[in-house]
């Protein structure tokens, strides 16, 4: 069975609530006051089965007082019946209503004339030319236009007809996205606690299904599902959808969140989004103007900051008195009506949304309709009024047509920080297996790089080879600045380069150059690999000398610092001589000593020939085999043994292995 969700729209008194009820026979104004006053203040939902098609209705209030709680009903509509009055025709909330239907790009409708039977046919088709042209250019414009008297029924079947054929040429609803509900209604139910309702969105939810309620972070579990009244298993995409969630308190599920999977998307109080300001805007739009966001169900303050091209920006006015400096002028920047723009939405209170959703601004004072558009990405980072960067990244998501598309612009956009698969998904709202699918494409392509597994973190090729540009820019500055050093210590490369990256990152750096042959890696020293040391003559004899020294001293070794004093070698080129020296491996360090290679070679030979009158060795007889040494240097050299399993100890002894 196909589910379609069809919103009606339209002024207050045209008889959307009348309507609702002789299609379905439901009433669709539940609350009390609504039946006192005899008008719609909340929204209410009804539903007709026809052949194989579910419909279910949202009928909104017309009254413009109420228009927050239209727009509430507005979001995830398949098709709108934009209800208009025979005897009335066009009135001010017909154009407001209709004006969000198309700001929220619904794509497909009809129009019901009402009251068909109050007014005699001349008056109904000079209606019924009113409303063609009307909707002339809009997505209604070969819309049938069906005439009815709810009071009568007359045209009530040809307008399911209609609505029949309308939903064969509807399309089907993403059930393989994240799924998202904004919640429209809460309420408690006697013996099941907290049950809330809303249109789903995308996605599919499943009975035991472990949820986040956003904004406000709460999780929880599906404790039972309704679809239309009746229970079920599962609830997708296109369905007005009853969730029973387990252990919530009412308050912490109210209109405006959204209840997704847990741990899968992210709130946000920022929006960079294309705006559109409708041609009846009374006034342009200013830079940072306050207005009223309505987004899914939600409604919440703004700020609008514009992201403007800096070669195409144009003020306002540029008047200032005399006495005004120049350098702290402040240009003033606008929207003006029936264009459309980038602009950053910042908010008072965080939301959840994702790419692709529409939203309506509304001025903040007198409360009307001023524009809408869709949102390029819902979790950005802060921008500047000049900032073409961005505006040139929120271009290629608005022209983005696939979701590869979209994560490698996003992926992109994180530069040098890179993406987690986590971030991913919250970015854009895409399933594990979407995400997959496109990663593997873009890597097909050679357009984004896996810097790691596990965790999974993908950064732009750009980025990547931008990274490894300024590694081996490191390494020339420093071997031309340190001519006999061997290199710069790993730390301080990541430090200078990668300190505020994941570590991932600059493990896949270095290792992608080391495949390359750029660069050697030598313990914890990073080289270019065409780096090599040239010593001058002088400084070749200072190291011979200094290793001649080492040498002779024996098993009697120095402290390094002791050695550059006796010597009376600058401390500077000492320590570079002598780290050449043990990249050479012909000094060893051992503690706070330096030996010679040869000398510890001689060591392990006297050992081994020790060993052919006894297995064991204690202090006593390693001192009488070297000589004589003191505890100082016998200890740390019995302990260097040790470590390379030359010896083992036992107790108070060795064993020699």
């Amino acid at each position: 069975m196909k589910h379609i969700i069809i919103g009606t729209a339209g002024h207050i008194d045209h008889g959307k609530t009348a309507l609702v009820k002789a299609l379905t026979g439901i009433d669709a104004d539940r609350l009390k006051e609504e039946k006192q006053r005899g008008i719609t203040i909340d929204i209410g939902f009804a539903d007709l089965h026809l052949d194989d098609y579910q419909f279910g209705f949202v009928d909104v209030p017309g009254h413009e007082r109420f228009v927050k709680n239209m727009l509430a009903g507005a979001h995830g509509l398949d098709m709108v019946m934009l209800v208009i009055a025979a005897d009335e025709s066009v009135m001010p909330q017909t154009r407001e209503h209709f004006d969000i239907c198309k700001l929220l790009k619904i794509k497909t409708g009809l129009v019901v004339l009402t009251k068909a039977d109050m007014v005699d046919e001349e008056l109904l088709e000079l209606a019924r030319a009113e409303v063609e042209d009307y909707v002339k250019g809009s997505f209604l414009e070969s819309s049938p236009i069906i005439s009815v008297s709810s009071r009568t029924g007359a045209g009530i079947d040809k307008l399911k007809t209609a609505l029949l054929d309308l939903a064969k040429t509807s399309q089907p609803k993403n059930t393989s996205a994240t799924p998202r509900l904004p919640i429209d209604r809460a309420f408690t139910v006697k013996g099941y606690g907290t049950v809330v309702t809303g249109t789903l969105v995308a996605g599919e939810f499943k009975v035991g299904d472990e949820i986040e309620i956003l904004p406000i972070g709460e999780k929880t579990r599906i404790r039972n599902l309704q679809v239309h009244g009746a229970d079920t298993d599962i609830a997708s995409a296109g369905q007005r959808t009853a969730v029973n969630l387990q252990g919530v308190n009412l308050e912490h599920a109210e209109r405006g969140n959204v209840l997704t999977l847990a741990n899968r998307l992210q709130s946000s109080s920022m929006l960079d989004v294309k705006l559109n300001l409708l041609a009846s805007a009374p006034r342009p739009l200013s830079h940072r103007a306050r207005v009223r966001l309505h987004h899914g169900t939600a409604e919440v303050m703004a700020r609008v900051y514009f992201i403007k091209n800096p070669s195409s920006v144009a003020p306002i006015s540029e008047t200032r008195d005399e006495e005004s400096n120049w350098q702290n002028y402040k240009p003033q920047f606008a929207l003006e009506p029936n264009k459309s723009d980038f602009a950053q939405l910042r908010l008072e209170e965080p939301i959840a949304a994702l790419p692709g959703d529409r939203f309506i601004i509304r001025s903040y004072s007198p409360q009307i309709t001023i524009g809408g558009g869709v949102i390029l990405d819902a979790l950005p980072q802060k921008h500047r009024l000049h900032d073409a960067q961005a505006r040139n990244h929120l271009i290629k998501l608005e022209n983005a047509t696939s979701v590869a598309e979209q994560i490698a612009t996003f992926i992109e956009m994180a530069g040098e920080q890179a993406m987690t698969f986590g971030e991913i998904a919250a970015k854009t709202g895409a399933t594990n297996k979407q995400i997959l699918e496109s990663i593997s494409e873009l890597k097909n392509k050679q357009q984004i790089i896996e810097v790691s597994a596990l965790p999974l973190i993908f950064i732009s090729k750009t980025n990547y080879e931008q990274l490894a540009a300024q590694v081996i820019a490191l390494l020339e500055t420093h071997h031309k600045r340190e001519p006999l050093s061997l290199g710069m210590g790993r730390e301080e490369v990541r430090e200078k380069l990668f300190g505020k990256l994941q570590p991932e990152i600059f493990r896949a750096v270095i290792g992608f150059l080391s495949e390359q042959g750029k660069v050697t890696a030598e313990r914890e020293v990073l080289r270019l690999s065409s780096h090599k040391l040239t010593l001058s003559n002088a400084d070749s004899e200072i190291k011979n000398k200094l290793e001649m020294a080492i040498k002779a001293a024996g098993f009697q070794a120095s402290s390094f610092d002791e050695i550059a004093g006796q010597l009376k070698i600058q401390t500077n080129l000492a320590r570079k001589l002598y780290n050449l020296l043990l990249a050479e491996k012909r000094l060893i360090r051992i503690d706070d000593f330096v030996f010679h290679s040869e000398i510890i070679e001689d060591l392990k030979n006297r050992i081994r020939e020790y060993k052919t009158k006894s297995t064991k060795i204690d202090v006593a007889a390693f001192k009488e085999i070297t000589g004589g040494i003191s505890r100082k240097h016998a200890i740390p050299l019995l302990e260097f043994l040790d470590r390379e399993r030359v010896t083992r100890r036992l107790g108070n002894e060795r064993e020699i292995l």
